[in-house]
């Protein structure tokens, strides 16, 4: 893929509008496998696989400004995709409720950032995420500038190229 390709991608990083309304008070999202079958996962799916924290991480929201550290718990990307989603897979499509997105290629996810690897995160700072804050929101520990890459109340997963849903 060029890089005029990447840019012209909707699920590559790119400015939005804020959005101050949830969308949901579910926080329950699709996983969509690559054959359009789709099952729906909750905190509670999440909350079976190994629990990961991730501190120093920065809120930046477009309109509202940068608010943290904050430390952030969940589930890792990588390991919500290798149990959801076979190991391969080739990218992820992850994207809000409100229709926000981000792709997440499987290279980022088996060699994250130093400032820790990117999280379907449930709690902030021990507590449970509010409507408000997201209910189930993907973070982007690197990111400390702008929050193009992360998504507040994901809404869908989609599995691109060779994975599939597990039954």
């Amino acid at each position: 893929m060029s890089p005029q390709d990447e840019t012209a991608d909707p699920l590559q990083p790119h400015s939005h509008d804020p959005n101050p309304a949830p969308p949901s008070e579910d926080s329950s999202f699709k996983l969509v496998g690559v054959d359009g079958r789709s099952q729906t996962i909750t905190v509670h799916d999440l909350q079976q696989l190994p629990k990961v924290s991730v501190t120093d991480c920065y809120i930046v929201s477009t309109g509202h400004g940068t608010s943290g550290p904050f430390t952030f718990s969940g589930v890792t990307l990588l390991d919500f995709a290798i149990r959801f989603c076979g190991e391969a897979w080739e990218q992820l499509e992850v994207v809000s409720a409100d229709g926000f997105g981000n792709r997440v290629f499987a290279h980022e996810l088996h060699q994250p950032d130093p400032a820790g690897p990117m999280l379907l995160a449930y709690e902030m700072d021990g507590e449970p995420l509010t409507r408000e804050q997201g209910l189930v929101r993907m973070i982007v520990p690197s990111e400390r500038d702008d929050a193009l890459r992360q998504v507040k109340w994901v809404g869908a997963v989609s599995v691109v190229g060779g994975g599939k849903i597990r039954p």
